[in-house]
């Protein structure tokens, strides 16, 4: 007598086409996913269809469920910021210690991360976020599933969000003011970020804060992207404003590169006419002609603590703001020189 054939197992895709909804949808309302924002109706169609049709869920696939994806997503402003590489390789050598990686995702005006960055988490691709991105009024930021999902923000500051991983930016700029001021400058130019940038912000500041307490009189400041053409156009704005400056302290090393560029179109001598100091230090500042005069962060340790951080709330650890140890540092190069 023949065997009777089994009844085929019924599949997750099954459900999915039964409920309407992508397979994806199904398994996160199967596995009661917290990130996933669906109506109470989608919910409801995709449990009635599993029960309708007797579904169970593989015991293997539940677990690779419940398992962690041992990846991470860092957001970078541009990846073509030469000075993002000391915080991505600081994130990604302490991710591998702790046996992790690091995927990264782009965020430009152009190109906004937002809701997709989020759904990395929900289908499971990564177990958390590093966000380095964190513009006022951000569309990542108005995501309501973001409460749900491990995160922290590295080198960016979100009041009140408690789950911020910064370096002094306040202290370097301090810094550099200290340090122009030392040398006898006293019209003094400053090429801050975009207006509404935290970081910006904290660095004019700071930078504003110093020149004060040292009785310096307030600096001329021109707004600009941290790019090289960024830095080159508010240069161009700050000379034609005042052209009587002496020194231009830029908030990003891609700015100074830009303000070079400008300085020189400008027929100014660098550091002779005008002495020119960065925020952010790179080996490419030895390199440029005159090598540039720069601010040094701790930002290959930034990108270590962020992971730390970020590895410590999956493992059941409570957010928490980290301020990164480290005194910034004047790396003294050829382009700054006394007054004259």
């Amino acid at each position: 007598m023949a065997e009777e054939p089994k009844p085929a197992r019924v599949r997750l895709s099954d459900v999915a086409e039964r409920a309407g909804v992508t397979k994806s949808v199904a398994s996160r309302v199967l596995n009661d996913d917290p990130t996933l924002s669906a109506r109470p109706e989608t919910r409801h169609r995709v449990l009635a269809a599993a029960r309708a049709l007797g579904y169970r869920a593989h015991a293997g696939a539940q677990a690779l469920a419940r398992s962690r994806a041992r990846a991470v997503a860092l957001l970078i402003p541009e990846l073509t910021n030469p000075v993002h590489s000391r915080i991505i390789r600081g994130a990604y050598r302490r991710a591998a210690e702790r046996g992790h990686v690091v995927l990264l995702a782009e965020d430009t005006p152009q190109a906004e991360a937002g809701e997709s960055f989020t759904d990395l988490v929900g289908s499971g691709r990564v177990d958390g976020l590093l966000v380095a991105s964190a513009r006022p009024g951000h569309q990542l930021l108005q995501d309501s599933r973001l409460a749900g999902v491990p995160h922290v923000f590295v080198n960016r500051e979100v009041p009140g969000s408690g789950r911020n991983v910064t370096v002094d930016l306040r202290a370097a700029s301090a810094l550099a003011a200290e340090h122009l001021a030392g040398l006898g400058h006293r019209r003094i130019g400053h090429v801050a970020g975009p207006s509404g940038t935290a970081t910006g912000e904290a660095r004019e500041l700071g930078f504003r804060e110093a020149l004060a307490k040292l009785g310096a009189p307030e600096p001329v400041v021109a707004h600009g992207e941290f790019g090289e053409p960024g830095g080159a156009d508010a240069a161009a704005r700050l000379l034609l404003e005042a052209p009587d400056v002496t020194a231009i302290y830029t908030s990003a090393l891609p700015q100074a590169v830009g303000a070079l560029h400008a300085l020189r179109r400008a027929g100014r001598r660098v550091p002779a006419d005008v002495s020119l100091l960065t925020y952010d230090d790179l080996p490419l500042a030895d390199y440029l002609d005159p090598p540039l005069t720069s601010i040094a962060m701790p930002l290959q340790e930034l990108g270590a603590a962020a992971v730390d951080a970020l590895l410590d709330q999956l493992d059941g650890g409570e957010p928490r703001d980290v301020l990164v140890p480290g005194e910034p540092q004047v790396v003294d190069r050829a382009s700054t020189a006394p007054a004259p």
